[in-house]
């Protein structure tokens, strides 16, 4: 689960870290308002989405300005026009896609004086199973193009959680980002808190970036982004409150309300699969015959026919599906649950695109006994590469 930026640095704010004045914008006639309440003389105004690289985006509406999602101002009338301007527009950047995403929010805060720009990340790593630091001088930039272009300016290491956090690991940051003085201090603190909030948050994910040597010589936090644990999130109840649904795909966050394991692709094949691991090669067939998967949906060893209703449901809501894969090994899913679920769903909701599915495993025959006997225009499947070639063929032509 993330959440936005100016969520991020309350959260900051609240264990101490060091961050802007700031105020969020919901609606335009309260940007003037908000605006006042900050000191100046430069006001920065953030659109607030879920993805990155917002300053170097632009938006897909003429009357929202030519510049990106973040601006810089100089009086409390130009923050408030700016915000103005933002608020309802769809702003496109190298991670929303060309669909880009509605500004829903905006964040006004106090601007800063930068000497330095530098990045700053924790993260777990699956490799140690271990929260890791990933420091590099290289700040206000992606950290593929530096770990691509200068990987030696990046610095990366893990806590053991045995001996736990200790400050020479926040000095350790402070010498490979280059700073002196009360800096070095400061990092000290900023790396005890980071890690603390992180355990304590049930946090995937914490990138302050960039981190700033300020004009003054002080270290502050003037981006920052965050994701959590979503299994983690019955004990985080406060960071739930905080989970904005319409940043969320509607597909995915109908499928989590049913607890279904669902992304969506680009593809064009829609798939229903029970096992995470059956999915993947379920996807990974579909692009060996020759077509892409519009989605990964995994309904679980447990799901009951509802289940496998809602699933079908998602699917079909999807305009990019031109054909559907249902592909069932029975252990403890039973084939016939299956067979009810999809007989269910494609009566309720009809069948405008091919439906190859193939069924093997508990109940098999029982599962096939309901497909052939529902009147649906079904293509049965032998196999995998069988069900992969006929789904292909029928999206095809």
């Amino acid at each position: 689960m993330n959440i936005h930026e100016y969520q991020a640095k309350r959260l900051l704010r609240d264990y101490g870290a060091p961050v802007s004045d700031g105020r969020i914008v919901l609606k335009s006639d309260e940007a003037k308002t908000m605006a006042g309440e900050l000191d100046g003389p430069l006001w920065v105004v953030k659109a607030q989405i879920h993805a990155g690289g917002r300053g170097k985006g632009h938006f897909k509406e003429p009357e929202a300005g030519e510049k990106g999602g973040v601006r810089l101002t100089r009086s409390v009338t130009e923050a408030a026009a700016e915000a103005e301007k933002m608020l309802g527009r769809t702003l496109i950047t190298h991670q929303t896609g060309p669909a880009g995403k509605q500004v829903n929010r905006v964040y006004i805060e106090d601007g800063s004086g930068i000497e330095t720009e530098l990045y700053l990340a924790l993260l777990v790593d699956r490799q140690t199973s271990r929260i890791a630091f990933v420091c590099s001088t290289e700040g206000g930039m992606d950290i593929e193009e530096v770990a691509a272009s200068t990987p030696e300016r990046i610095l990366s290491f893990s806590i053991d959680p045995a001996s736990g956090l200790s400050d020479f690991h926040g000095r350790r940051v402070a010498f490979a980002l280059g700073l002196k003085g009360a800096q070095i201090k400061q990092c000290v603190k900023l790396i005890r808190t980071l890690y603390a909030m992180f355990l304590e948050r049930d946090m995937e994910m914490l990138e302050i970036n960039p981190l700033i040597v300020t004009d003054k010589g002080d270290l502050k936090c003037l981006d920052a982004k965050m994701g959590f644990d979503s299994n983690a999130m019955y004990r985080q109840p406060d960071i739930l409150a905080l989970r904005d649904e319409t940043e969320e795909d509607p597909k995915e966050l109908a499928a989590s309300k049913h607890d279904l394991n669902y992304i969506a692709l680009d593809g064009e094949i829609g798939c229903m699969v029970n096992g995470a691991g059956l999915a993947m090669a379920t996807m990974d067939i579909i692009k060996l015959y020759g077509s892409e998967p519009a989605n990964f949906l995994d309904v679980g060893g447990g799901a009951t026919k509802e289940k496998v209703t809602e699933a079908f449901k998602i699917i079909t809501s999807d305009p990019q599906v031109k054909g559907i894969l249902v592909n069932i090994f029975g252990g403890i899913m039973r084939c016939d649950v299956i067979a009810e679920g999809v007989v269910a769903a494609v009566k309720e909701v009809g069948l405008k695109v091919p439906l190859v599915v193939r069924l093997e495993g508990t109940n098999v025959e029982k599962g096939k006994e309901i497909i052939n006997n529902s009147g649906l225009d079904v293509i049965a499947a032998d196999d995998l590469g069988d069900a992969a070639a006929k789904i292909v063929k029928a999206v095809k032509g």
